[in-house]
């Protein structure tokens, strides 16, 4: 389900046009939306032998707007701070990884589907960016939580239809850790960092 969100994620960042200034949260949103719409619209990088290319270039963009780090603190909650420094950065390495596969495997599915925006709450430190990604088929709202840091707006989770991505990958991973142990985890997320695959 949380794969499917995550789709979902990078369709919209795909077709959110609203013309915003820079300096604020849907701002710093539309600014990756158009350098994400500069790969996507590339007629040369839909070949398939463009694939890695096309990746990289997604990967790169996204991630200059998404806080993995932050992603990965609050998917693990209070576990976070028993895990030593190398074990953090293992988490985080391999949590950005699973995402990149997760949003890089559906980008592809985007079809036309348009987003509107409905409004913006800021408030010390913090954002949220209302949108509706809107199809003849489907009206899902989709809101991006957003943090300031050093002065650029990051991205540290998204709600999809009421359901937040952050929260739902952490009742999957502590589903994971309570039943085994946290090792048990990285090893989940290397096994799918070595397939390429989120699935």
């Amino acid at each position: 389900m949380a794969i499917i969100f995550f789709g979902w994620v990078v369709v919209s960042l795909a077709c959110l046009t609203v013309a915003w200034g820079g300096g604020t949260p849907t701002g710093a949103v539309k600014e990756t939306v158009d350098q994400v719409f500069v790969v996507l619209r590339d007629q040369a990088l839909k070949d398939p032998g463009k694939e890695m290319e096309r990746r990289a270039k997604l990967e790169e963009i996204i991630g200059r707007r998404f806080d993995y780090a932050e992603m990965a603190k609050r998917t693990l909650a209070a576990q976070w701070k028993g895990l030593s420094p190398e074990q953090q950065q293992e988490f985080v390495t391999l949590f950005q990884q699973f995402l990149a596969n997760s949003y890089v495997g559906n980008v592809d599915g985007y079809s036309g589907e348009e987003v509107e925006y409905l409004k913006e709450r800021e408030k010390g430190g913090f954002a949220e960016v209302q949108t509706k990604v809107v199809s003849p088929k489907v009206q899902i709202p989709l809101d991006y939580r957003l943090l300031q840091k050093n002065g650029e707006w990051r991205v540290y989770d998204v709600v999809i239809d009421g359901v937040s991505l952050m929260k739902n990958y952490r009742g999957q991973f502590s589903r994971i850790i309570n039943s085994s142990s946290f090792e048990a985890l990285l090893e989940k997320l290397r096994s799918k960092a070595d397939l390429g695959t989120s699935s």
